[in-house]
């Protein structure tokens, strides 16, 4: 007989960013989540949200989620299932599944550490490192900034790095693109990301100044709503096509596979609704022969990219991580290094969040 649920609670935990992404994203906020079962077994997780929502996924913790899942075995797949069909009413992924993922997470973290082991170990981890890209949310950067941050990926032995663009003038796009070709050399892969501040024309226009800087994907150009736009763009495109961090569902994920419309998928951790529906999501971009990048938060997703049965990138943005935001209670489950990122192997996840924040 599995251990049932006897308790939810949750508590929001705002964290400063060293450098803020903006000025509308000076900081980021966790939901940390705590489960308790019948047999005294707690388990620790989190929702995350950059900016908009916080405080509506706490609500829909304590207020809806909460009740529903006490006296439900502690199964976090079987648990997942049953709350999403109950939350379905109040919208099929967004702050639902942002929300849900701090259960699923607390879940599995419990599970682990009832076997004695990493989540990773659990699952069946794969390999013992998995490559990260440097990532920068950096197009309020100067192009002085910018290179330099690019400098600061090589020495640290990055062997791809990402950088925003989507200026209002695509020549300074160009030439911000150019001077990090030049930095990183030809050998590196390079990304860029316009978190859907184009249209399609624009991203034709767009592609027409920069793919010559030998581009490992686009990212998220257009709206990321817009299938239409993507497929359409895909067909034309000289370089791969990447989203996924801003679509919640595998129903939505299965939409663009079978459109056509993707190369890359990015799967959030969080925004998905946990690591239950990420390995499912997975498993569909795999049968589709579609490459996986997940979505931010390495300490999560590289504990997770360590267990799939192919290599993916993981994703590690500027002082953005949990261990750089100083909000973890304990030691990191993970270490980055020149040689990448390594599950260090403490039982559960590795991820909970500290009291004093």
């Amino acid at each position: 007989m599995s251990p049932k649920i006897t308790g939810l609670s949750a508590r929001l935990v705002t964290a400063p960013l060293r450098r803020a992404w903006g000025a509308d994203v000076p900081e980021n906020h966790f939901i940390a989540t705590t489960v308790t079962t019948d047999d005294g077994g707690t388990g620790h997780g989190f929702s995350w949200t950059p900016t908009i929502g916080p405080q509506a996924v706490l609500a829909l913790l304590e207020h809806d989620i909460a009740p529903f899942v006490e006296g439900l075995p502690a199964r976090a797949e079987e648990v997942w299932d049953a709350l999403w069909v109950r939350l379905h009413e109040a919208g099929g992924g967004g702050l639902t599944t942002i929300a849900m993922a701090g259960v699923d997470l607390a879940l599995w973290d419990l599970a682990g550490k009832q076997a004695g082991c990493s989540v990773p170990d659990l699952l069946g981890r794969r390999r013992e490192t998995v490559p990260v890209y440097g990532s920068g949310v950096n197009l309020h950067y100067t192009l002085e900034e910018l290179v330099e941050q690019a400098q600061r990926w090589v020495t640290e032995g990055r062997q791809a790095v990402k950088v925003k663009v989507g200026k209002p003038d695509l020549r300074e796009d160009a030439e911000r693109i150019a001077a990090v070709r030049e930095v990183i050399g030809p050998d590196r892969a390079l990304m860029i990301d316009a978190n859907q501040r184009w249209d399609l024309p624009t991203t034709l226009r767009a592609l027409e100044w920069l793919a010559e800087y030998g581009l490992h994907w686009l990212e998220e150009p257009i709206r990321a709503d817009d299938l239409s736009a993507y497929r359409r763009l895909r067909r034309s495109s000289p370089v791969p096509i990447a989203l996924g961090e801003n679509v919640h569902t595998i129903y939505r994920f299965r939409d663009f596979i079978e459109a056509d419309a993707v190369d890359i998928i990015q799967p959030n951790i969080i925004r998905v609704g946990g690591i239950t529906p990420f390995r499912r999501i997975v498993e569909l971009a795999r049968a589709n022969s579609i490459a996986v990048a997940p979505h931010l938060l390495p300490e999560l997703s590289g504990q997770l990219a360590s267990t799939l049965a192919e290599t993916v990138w993981v994703e590690a943005v500027d002082g953005a991580t949990m261990t750089e935001l100083g909000i973890l209670a304990g030691p990191s489950p993970v270490s980055i290094t020149e040689s990448g990122l390594a599950v260090t192997g403490q039982p559960g996840l590795g991820l909970e969040i500290t009291p004093t924040r």
